[in-house]
């Protein structure tokens, strides 16, 4: 038998049932059948006695010479798929003799009183008929038959339509995918799925245009095989069984893909058909697991793709047969004291510790880095993150609000050990209720869900929800995805500027009930309040009442010890205010401090009513608060009645010897630290500092002055400047206007002094401009100071490096400053401490040898200076830096005769 086979007598060779799995061409299929000890469960069939025209292949060889279609075999593969793809058929086969191709015959259904599908061909007029004019068989006559019909009927290839519109144009490579997915701009296109590489990527033809592509479904990856084999031993476990359940659904169906993205010139996109989403199928059954960087284009959603996920870790199916949650299972119950951060909480349990933790797999909102922010020149740094931070105050009210002094269930699901300055960080799932606390703050955009790699079993035990939550937000556009209505706090702190207090008090003091939140609690008395409706912090001092002293640390070292019941008082009201809603209302101000004093209620109690009945606090008589000082009167002798507290052993001579220790104090060093950012410094070791208190007045000045020269723009070259004056400069590292002094006209140079910031520079006259009048009001709000009790060493090279690590020890931070001593009437020596360990910076540089001690006459700092010259032993005997070849200190004596 040679190109054909007769069809054989009924029971020569037995018919097997299968369902077609795919269709070659017009007259070859693949059918899937029952092993029955013989032929392998797959088997390429070509019907016999028929040839079908030729497809168009891809031709891979550049010395093999491009072909098309032949007339009708697109049509006639078409045909034949969909009739038959998926369904059950009855088949015979027979080998043939001359070639490695098994012919057969092909009925439509469970027997062969169905459809024969060769027929239907022929009667379509999509294939030729093979004669065989020496001994037809009956089968071949009655094909005969059917192509004469076909003929006479003009149909198909005997039509009358011209050829040329029967064949493909078939775009087998594509330049540029990005512009075809511009092109169908994310809509449905149809196509037919042409071949399965593995069950998350598929080789397609677009339709009608013919585009061959490569498409990886969007938010998915089944395992596959290596690069250039397919055999079933080589691959991923699974990898097979994922493809056969892909090919079982989608080979040669009629689907649409919509176009996402593109990736290494593969597309990217979703596969849409009738009966379901294939990428949630396969997820659901464990076959494929979601692909961070691709599933928010998915067309299905994220939050489907990872709750189907989630279903097969649950259910252990198949790549999660062995599928553990993540962490030791480590669970505990307690209340919520404080929120730390938009991601942490101090959490006191049931036996009184407190514990830290963060929620696992979420990020707390950032500021973004903005160009130019790493610049010598830092006026736009953030000191106050919570209010300056976009969504950072938003957040802690959501967790504060819904969840201070709550009762939740803690499961601890990884730890995250120590790294660089950061501790060791034990990461949780936290639970009020049914309420998940990761979950609600992701779901209105208040945090962000960290991207773990597909490896990283360290995550959140709920992570998928997380996912689901952030995708949701993302698609509403809440919060951090907003892209507009960005909140934005305008902060004014009055809490360390006793002028600015007192500008305010008129106002604060006119509103009745004023609605506040504790920020911070400094002593039994002492509140540090954020007023949400006025964008304001305030330091407020309890009206009427004195409580006892809290321990605090002295510069230098040392330590005010508390009074007897100092950090009771503390406690007590951090019970009930910190991080609570609070009304206030205010009476007055302190003389020399910035504190607003007044009535705080709580929970409808008044702290300072509350702390006197608790003996931890006794009544003072300023201010005179009228019938509220009888109700403190009558509080304080119930609890004198009681012996509670401070009344326990009072001794009568405490207010004197408070007043003697209160005297020591002050004549042995006075200490008023203020908070400051230092913008400048120069070769002798002065520089220059902006307060931090005065840091929002500092932006709102330039962010006015560059508004009104940006709606009026000085014209180049139009000022000339004269030394001495006022004006404004534009700075070279930014390209922003600043106010200026300039020193010195050089031609068309002038040489300014920033006098906000404390630097100076020489630039062109055209970026120098006359500053508007109501703008030099403002003092500088950079001042010049120098370290007390320090010199540099004489030696240039030791100078520098005492300056440059001077510098490295103070940009870029907050500091606390004391001034210690005039020089000269106008500048002021002080020390510095760092805001966190309190370590005095001078003291630091001394002690690696880089700063001298230079002795000063004020009995009062005496002990400072003690402390200093240990420090400067200490360098000495290890020689450390100016001290490495000896005492130079001896050498500069004999120098000058001494």
């Amino acid at each position: 038998m040679h190109g054909t086979m007769s069809t054989p007598a009924q029971g020569q060779v037995k018919a097997r049932n299968g369902v077609v799995k795919q269709i070659i061409s017009g007259d070859t299929l693949v059918i899937r059948g029952q092993p029955l000890g013989g032929p392998p469960p797959e088997v390429t069939i070509t019907l016999c006695n028929i040839t079908a025209p030729k497809l168009e292949r891809w031709k891979t060889n550049d010395s093999v010479e491009e072909s098309k279609d032949e007339p009708y075999a697109w049509e006639a593969r078409e045909f034949l798929r969909k009739k038959l793809i998926g369904q059950d058929v009855t088949f015979t086969t027979e080998k043939a003799v001359n070639t490695n191709k098994t012919y057969g015959t092909v009925w439509l259904g469970k027997d062969k009183n169905g459809e024969n599908v060769i027929e239907s061909l022929v009667s379509e007029g999509l294939v030729n008929v093979k004669k065989d004019t020496r001994n037809p068989t009956a089968e071949q006559t009655r094909l005969i038959e059917l192509e004469n019909t076909a003929k006479a009927a003009n149909k198909g290839k005997w039509s009358d339509s011209p050829a040329s519109a029967h064949i493909r144009d078939v775009k087998w490579t594509i330049d540029d995918p990005r512009k075809l997915v511009e092109k169908y701009g994310k809509k449905p296109v149809k196509a037919v799925i042409e071949f399965v590489f593995n069950g998350s990527t598929l080789k397609a033809f677009l339709l009608p245009e013919f585009y061959n592509i490569v498409l990886m479904i969007s938010g998915i990856r089944c395992p596959g095989w290596p690069s250039g084999r397919r055999d079933a031993n080589s691959g991923d476990p699974y990898a097979e069984e994922a493809r056969y359940f892909v090919e079982s659904r989608l080979l040669h169906r009629d689907v649409e893909i919509i176009l996402e993205s593109v990736n290494n010139n593969n597309f990217v996109g979703s596969v849409i058909h009738p009966k379901g989403n294939i990428a949630e199928i396969l997820l659901s059954e464990g076959f494929a697991k979601c692909q961070d960087w691709s599933i928010n284009n998915s067309k299905s959603g994220a939050e489907k793709l990872y709750l189907a996920e989630k279903a097969a870790k649950e259910a252990r199916l198949r790549l999660w047969k062995d599928y553990k949650p993540s962490g030791p299972q480590i669970e505990f119950t307690g209340t919520i004291v404080e929120i730390v951060n938009a991601d942490a909480f101090i959490i006191r349990t049931q036996n009184g510790e407190n514990k830290k933790v963060f929620l696992s797999s979420i990020r707390p909102p950032s500021r973004e880095k903005k160009p130019g922010e790493d610049n010598t020149n830092n006026a736009t740094r953030s000191n106050r993150p919570l209010y300056d931070i976009p969504w950072m105050l938003e957040a802690r009210e959501f967790l504060r609000e819904k969840f201070i002094r709550k009762n939740v269930k803690v499961v601890v699901d990884y730890t995250q050990p120590a790294r660089e300055s950061f501790p060791e960080k034990l990461c949780c799932t936290v639970m009020c209720g049914k309420t998940n606390v990761a979950e609600a703050l992701v779901s209105r955009g208040l945090a962000r869900v960290v991207k773990h790699k597909q490896s990283d079993d360290q995550r959140s035990s709920h992570y998928n929800l997380l996912q689901v939550a952030e995708s949701k937000a993302e698609k509403s556009q809440h919060g951090l995805h907003a892209k507009k209505d960005i909140p934005v706090h305008r902060l004014v702190d009055l809490s360390n500027d006793p002028s600015k207090a007192k500008a305010f008090l008129t106002s604060l003091k006119r509103a009745q009930g004023i609605k506040a939140v504790v920020e911070f609690v400094t002593s039994g008395s002492r509140l540090k309040l954020f007023l949400p409706k006025e964008d304001q912090l305030i330091t407020f001092v309890l009206a009427g009442i004195r409580t006892p002293r809290c321990q605090r640390s002295l510069p230098g070292g040392g330590i005010i010890k508390a009074d007897e019941y100092g950090d009771k008082a503390l406690a007590f009201t951090k019970e009930h205010c910190f991080q609570r809603d609070v009304e206030i209302k205010i009476e007055s101000t302190e003389t020399k401090g910035s504190g607003f004093i007044g009535c705080l209620t709580v929970n409808d109690i008044n702290m300072s009513v509350a702390l006197v009945e608790e003996g931890l606090a006794e009544v003072v008589t300023f201010p005179d608060l009228g019938e509220f000082t009888k109700t403190l009167k009558a509080a304080e002798e119930r609890a004198k009645s009681k012996k509670l507290n401070i009344w326990k052993n009072r001794v009568e001579v405490q207010v004197e010897n408070e007043k003697n220790e209160d005297e020591k104090e002050v004549a042995e060093r006075k200490i008023d630290y203020q908070e400051i950012v230092i913008t400048e410094v120069t070769e002798d070791l002065h520089f220059y500092a902006q307060h931090v208190e005065q840091g929002s007045s500092l932006e709102n000045l330039l962010s006015q002055l560059r508004q009104e020269l940006a709606a009026s723009p000085p014209l180049p070259g139009a000022y000339k400047p004269t030394r001495g004056d006022l004006a404004v400069a534009k700075f070279t590292g930014d390209d922003q206007w600043y106010r200026v002094k300039t020193e010195k006209v050089s031609g068309p140079n002038v040489s300014v002094f920033y006098i906000d910031y404390g630097n100076r520079e020489t630039i062109n006259v055209t970026r120098v401009a006359d500053l508007p009048a109501r703008f030099a009001t403002d003092k500088s709000y950079a001042h010049e100071y120098t370290l007390a009790c320090v010199a540099l060493p004489n030696d240039n090279d030791d100078k520098k490096a005492a300056v440059q690590a001077f510098k490295e020890d103070v940009m870029d931070k907050i500091l606390l400053m004391n001034v210690e001593y005039k020089v000269n009437n106008n500048l002021h020596a002080v020390t510095l401490a760092d805001v966190s360990t309190n370590d005095d910076i001078a003291k630091g540089l001394i002690a690696d040898g880089l700063l001298l001690v230079h002795k000063h006459k004020d009995k009062r700092l005496g002990k400072l200076i003690e402390e200093y010259a240990k420090a400067e032993e200490e360098a000495k005997h290890n020689r450390r830096n100016i001290w490495e070849y000896g005492d130079i200190r001896a050498d500069e004596d004999k120098e000058f005769g001494a």
